[in-house]
């Protein structure tokens, strides 16, 4: 009896990659908190991750030359990624608040811990289930 990977892990394989391409994104905007005319992006978790569950690949781009999109962070979810309206926008043009995208990130890093260790128990039940125990 084969074992299908994709039934046993559930959702929280494809939610601990999401959740690594959304701590790239909001790393992103905190190193870029001082670049003037950087704008903040994110992604809607919850909509991405439904998109993933119900077999929806993100849009690639194109690349029509290789230094097409070479510092874009995450390029695989370029199409999912969102610009975040400021709250107060400054003078540079930069929409980064440094301290909501840091609780943002923290609020990632959470998740994706308890996402991993989800992840972490159901192999040591399907580890348990081979070993008979």
């Amino acid at each position: 009896m084969a074992i299908s990977f994709d039934k046993a892990l559930g959702i929280h394989e494809q939610a601990v990659g999401l959740r690594i391409q959304r701590a790239e994104i909001l790393a992103n905007n905190i190193a870029n908190s001082d670049t003037p005319n950087y704008k903040a992006r994110d992604i809607d978790f919850k909509s991405v991750l439904q998109g993933a569950q119900s077999g929806q690949q993100p849009l690639k781009m194109t690349h029509t030359d290789d230094a097409h999109n070479s510092g874009l962070i995450a390029s695989g979810f370029a199409s999912e990624m969102m610009y975040r309206m400021p709250n107060q926008p400054s003078i540079d043009g930069n929409t980064v608040n440094v301290q909501e995208e840091m609780a943002r990130y923290t609020e990632n890093a959470v998740d994706y811990q308890a996402s991993f260790q989800f992840l972490n128990k159901k192999f040591k039940g399907l580890s348990n289930a081979i070993k008979g125990e």
